[in-house]
């Protein structure tokens, strides 16, 4: 949602409180507000329409938890169909080219866990582990509700060797919605998703002037 959909969104969260003879006061609709507001104001006017609807549960107020269930299923769910974009896009396009997913999460648990080419280097009897870290990793990025800085592109083989001689890279393959794909491009950060770096040397002055104290107090 755009901080322009605030006032649609305050507006039915507060008919929906209505509805359940519950308060919505300004802290509690913050945090709907903030637990919501990367999806889109259509997409939760639906959720919270299933969920009134819903004979299991629907006689409560949902949280924030209970919608997002409503629009994407479990982390579980979610996270196999991730890896299924990514198995049918390895099989299917293969390493030799770069690739863009709809979804950026698929980035940064593809970048954990070596990327686009090294990914390709499993067979078949490796690939269902594969599967399984890629689902673990997910799904805990997915249950924190994180939104980690990721790469914007895939780097296949083509673009990797080209980067190597100075030759310019072929353009992307984009695997899914071409309008998110788009997005997730120009979101991505080009720095490393592990930062390494030394001390400076007033770090480490600092570092040595509290071990000698330490030291000091210990004696």
């Amino acid at each position: 949602m755009k901080p322009s959909d605030f006032d649609n969104f305050s507006t039915m969260m507060l008919l929906l409180a209505e509805y359940y003879g519950a308060t919505m006061p300004k802290g509690k609709l913050g945090i709907y507000w903030e637990g919501l507001q990367d999806l889109d104001l259509l997409a939760v006017r639906q959720a919270l329409s299933a969920h009134v609807q819903n004979p299991d549960n629907g006689q409560f107020l949902p949280r924030v938890a209970d919608i997002r269930k409503m629009l994407g299923g479990t982390t579980q769910d979610a996270a196999l169909v991730a890896w299924s974009k990514v198995d049918g896009a390895m099989r299917c396009v293969g390493p030799y080219q770069s690739v863009v997913f709809e979804d950026a999460l698929i980035h940064r648990v593809l970048a954990d866990i070596g990327g686009w080419i090294h990914l390709s280097k499993f067979d078949e009897n490796e690939w269902p582990f594969k599967a399984k870290e890629f689902e673990t990793r997910y799904r805990g990025f997915a249950v924190r509700g994180d939104r980690p800085e990721y790469p914007p592109v895939m780097i296949g083989l083509a673009e990797n060797e080209n980067k190597s001689d100075g030759r310019p890279s072929p353009e992307p393959v984009l695997i899914g919605d071409r309008g998110k794909c788009l997005a997730v491009m120009a979101n991505g950060s080009s720095k490393p998703t592990l930062q390494i770096s030394g001390l400076s040397q007033g770090e480490r002055f600092l570092v040595d002037q509290r071990s000698a104290g330490s030291s000091e107090k210990g004696v």
